[in-house]
């Protein structure tokens, strides 16, 4: 890294590039700087024969709208964004689903893409069918929960998806959401394997012995518990559907 007021650096890498002569000169800009990012482009393309923009943290500035005015300043098209802190959050650069992001109407083409990359094509058609059965237990939701880890943050998942991105802006970020996550994973992973089959043997005694197992509370499970039974409810009501029956009603929702 180096900033494009310091001039003896700036000297070093035109050598580098006239030495090495790259065949690409791509130019990593923060996108959380803003402005500043377009002018430190600016002065980087004056002085380098910069072919491309890699855009980072775009996982921060949600929206993206930095490379509008990078791209106007310096006439260099930008062809990755940086979506994360690992190697391989990189995203191949599309105008067009950027430019969803900008207007708030998700992103749902990488969402698929980021799925067909992670996710085990196999495994997910049996849990699909589970819960069509209403089979679904807690092991295949622990299983669900790595995969939606492997996705990325819960909140960049959702702001993809239209017309979810105000529920997005509710979750908790950061080392909070991943805390979330690793306090369902270790109570799920407190419960023996007929628990996790059957959720309705977790009696008083069961629940004391799988807080303490997981370092939680009683109340966490017993919250988790609650909702996995909503989800299950849910389930069924789903597959009820799906065999030609009726909708179910939704609460707040006018009946037909």
């Amino acid at each position: 890294g180096r900033l494009h007021i310091d001039d003896e650096m700036m000297r070093e890498v035109e050598a580098i590039v006239a030495t090495a002569k790259p065949h690409e000169v791509l130019l990593v800009v923060d996108a959380m700087t803003g402005q500043d990012a377009a002018l430190a482009a600016t002065a980087f393309k004056a002085r380098l024969p910069v072919s491309g923009l890699v855009l980072t943290k775009v996982d921060s500035d949600a929206r993206g709208g930095a490379s509008l005015s990078i791209r106007a300043a310096t006439g260099v098209p930008v062809k990755f964004l940086g979506v994360g802190e690992k190697l391989d959050a990189l995203e191949v650069f599309h105008p067009d689903r950027l430019a969803q992001r900008i207007l708030g109407m998700g992103d749902i083409l990488t969402l698929v893409e980021r799925a067909q990359e992670t996710v085990d094509r196999k495994t997910a058609e049996e849990q699909a069918k589970k819960i069509m059965e209403a089979r679904f237990t807690f092991e295949d939701f622990y299983a669900q929960l790595q995969q939606l880890k492997k996705m990325g943050p819960l909140g960049d998942l959702l702001k993809m998806i239209p017309g979810m991105g105000g529920l997005a802006k509710q979750l908790p970020e950061g080392p909070e959401a991943e805390r979330e996550l690793r306090r369902i994973e270790a109570i799920i992973s407190s419960m023996t394997k007929a628990e996790r089959a059957e959720p309705t043997l977790i009696n008083g005694s069961r629940r004391r012995r799988i807080a303490a197992g997981s370092g939680t509370k009683v109340s966490d499970v017993n919250q988790l518990l609650k909702q996995f039974a909503e989800m299950q409810k849910v389930m069924k009501q789903m597959g009820a559907v799906a065999k030609g029956g009726r909708l179910p009603k939704i609460p707040g929702m006018p009946g037909r």
